[in-house]
C-alpha cells in the first residue's frame, strides 16, 4: 500500500490536497483488503485512484472594458461505477488540477454513503467571481460551458455549485448548456425553482451537516440545545448550519471568511444571521461589517503569521467547520480540546489536516469527516435529479424529510462498518470503509473497464 502511495506522489508530485485523501482512505480501508484479498488481485485500490477522465481546457473572457482574459477549466471525472458523475463546479483563484482531484476522489464516497445512483465528479476554474459585474460573470460562464457541454449530461455527468458558483452562476451556465444542446434536461443541479430547482437544496449541506452531528450526540444521549458552537465560513454552508443550529437552541458564537472573523459572545441570532445572508449573498460585502452593525462582536483579521486560526482558540462544546479545506490543524485541534470543545462535524471538504484528526480520534471527539456529515448536498441534488426526471417539485416537509432519513442512514451505515471492522465509534473509517466497498464490488461487477 505504501507502493501505490509512492506511485501516485511519483506520478502527480505537486498535487497535496489529493496525496492527503487518498492517504487517509488507503490507511482505514487496509483492513478491507487484508480481509479480502481478491480486490488485492483486482487492483481495485489503484484503480479507484486513478480518474476515469480528466479534462482540462481553455476559458476565454472578456471584461466589462473589452479586455480579453485567459482562466483554465477543469472536470475530473472520477469514477462512475454506481451511476453517473455527480459533483459541484468551484470558481476560485486556488482551484488546481490536484485540488479538482482531490475533491472529486472524496466525492465518489460521499456519493456512495447517500444510498443514490451516483458517481463521483467535480469541476471549476482558477476564475473569480468576486469584484467581477453580472454580465463578466455571464460572459465567463458562457465561455466556461462551450466546452463542458461536451462532456456532460442527464445520465453521464451532472454538475452542481460549490464555492463561488451560486444559483446565479448555475444559471447563466444551464442557459448555455440548453442553447448549445437544444433540449432542457436536468443536467445541472442547484437550479432555480421556477425552472426545475429543488426545495431545500440550497440549506441541504448545512441542514444535512446539523442533522449529522446531532445523530452523533444522540449516540452519547445529548442535543443542541444550549451548545455553544463555533462555526467558519459565511457562504451557502456557513449559512445554513448556523441557521439549523439556531433552531435547535444552540449558541452560534462566530462566523468568517478570507479576510478574518467576527465573535459574538452574545450568539447569533436568527434576525443577525439575515444580516449575514444579505451581506454574502446580495451585497458581497465582507465579514467585517458584522461587527460594525452589532457592536456585541468582534473581528479579528487574518494574521498569516500564525500557525494555528484563533477563530478555533474559544471556549465552546461543539465546532462545524464550513470554510475550505486544510483549516484546522493540530495546533487548532489541541486547542479545541483543552477548550471543551466534545463534537466536530465537517460542513466543507477536508477542513482537518492529519494532525487535526489523530487529536480528535485519540481524544475520542465526536468527528464527522466531510464525506459523511457534509453529503447532504450532493444528496438533494441526488434529489433534484430524481425530480427533474419526473417533471415533478416535492414540497419542502418531503425533500427535508427524505434529507433528514439520508443522514440517518450514512450516519447508520458508518457506525455499522467501524463495528464490523472493529474501530467502533470511528467515523472515519467507518466512511471510508462503508462508501469503498460499495463502489468497487460495483466495480468489480462491470469487469476490466
Amino acid at each position: 500500500m505504501e507502493k501505490i502511495i509512492s506511485q501516485i506522489k511519483e506520478k502527480d508530485p505537486n498535487q497535496r490536497e489529493f496525496h492527503q485523501a487518498v492517504e487517509e482512505v488507503v490507511e482505514t480501508v487496509k483492513p478491507v483488503l487484508d480481509r479480502n484479498l481478491e480486490y488485492r488481485r483486482q487492483a481495485v485500490l489503484e484503480r479507484i485512484t486513478e480518474p476515469e477522465r480528466v479534462i482540462m481546457f481553455r476559458v476565454p473572457w472578456m471584461d466589462d472594458d473589452g479586455q480579453v482574459h485567459i482562466n483554465r477549466g477543469f472536470r475530473v471525472e472520477m469514477n462512475s461505477a454506481i451511476g453517473p458523475y455527480k459533483g459541484g463546479l468551484r470558481f476560485h483563484p486556488s482551484v488546481n488540477l490536484g485540488i479538482i482531484k482531490f475533491l472529486a476522489f472524496e466525492q465518489v464516497f460521499k456519493n456512495s454513503l447517500t444510498t443514490l445512483a451516483m458517481g463521483g465528479g467535480k469541476g471549476g476554474s482558477d476564475f473569480d467571481p468576486k469584484g467581477k459585474s453580472d454580465a463578466e460573470v455571464m460572459r465567463f460562464c458562457q465561455s466556461f460551458m462551450s466546452e463542458l457541454y461536451r462532456h456532460i449530461g442527464p445520465n453521464t455527468d451532472v454538475p452542481a455549485g460549490d464555492i463561488g458558483v451560486g444559483a446565479r452562476e448555475i444559471g447563466y451556465l444551464f442557459g448555455m448548456y440548453k442553447k448549445l444542446k437544444n433540449e432542457f434536461t436536468g443536467v445541472l443541479t442547484g437550479k432555480s425553482l421556477a425552472w426545475g430547482g429543488s426545495l431545500i437544496r440550497p440549506e441541504a449541506t448545512g441542514y444535512g451537516n446539523v442533522y449529522f452531528a446531532a445523530e452523533m450526540l444522540q449516540t452519547r444521549e445529548q442535543t443542541f440545545e444550549g451548545k455553544t458552537c463555533l462555526v467558519s465560513g459565511s457562504g451557502n454552508v456557513a449559512q445554513f448550519t448556523a441557521e439549523k443550529l439556531i433552531e435547535l437552541g444552540a449558541r452560534v458564537v462566530t462566523l468568517s471568511d478570507s479576510s478574518g472573523y467576527i465573535l459574538d459572545e452574545e450568539g447569533i441570532t436568527a434576525e443577525k444571521l439575515q444580516f449575514v445572508k444579505t451581506l454574502k449573498n446580495v451585497r458581497r460585502g465582507r465579514i467585517r461589517e458584522y461587527a460594525e452593525e452589532y457592536k456585541s462582536a468582534v473581528y479579528t483579521p487574518v494574521d498569516p503569521s500564525l500557525n494555528h486560526n484563533p477563530l478555533w482558540n474559544h471556549k465552546a462544546e461543539c465546532v462545524l467547520p464550513c470554510a475550505t479545506e486544510n483549516e484546522i490543524n493540530g495546533v487548532d485541534a489541541a486547542n479545541m480540546v483543552r477548550n471543551g470543545v466534545v463534537l466536530v462535524s465537517e460542513g466543507a471538504n477536508m477542513p482537518s489536516n492529519p494532525a487535526a484528526i489523530d487529536i480528535f480520534i485519540d481524544n475520542r471527539l465526536l468527528y464527522g469527516p466531510g464525506k459523511a456529515a457534509n453529503a447532504g448536498g450532493v444528496a438533494v441534488s441526488g434529489l433534484e435529479m430524481a425530480q427533474n426526471s419526473m417533471r415533478l417539485s416535492w414540497p419542502k416537509d418531503e425533500v427535508d424529510t427524505r434529507l433528514k432519513q439520508i443522514m440517518h442512514s450514512i450516519h447508520k451505515t458508518c457506525l455499522h462498518a467501524a463495528e464490523e471492522y472493529r474501530v467502533p465509534g470511528n467515523y472515519v473509517a467507518g466512511a471510508n470503509i462503508a462508501g469503498f466497498v460499495k463502489v468497487v464490488n460495483a466495480m468489480l461487477d462491470q469487469g476490466l473497464v
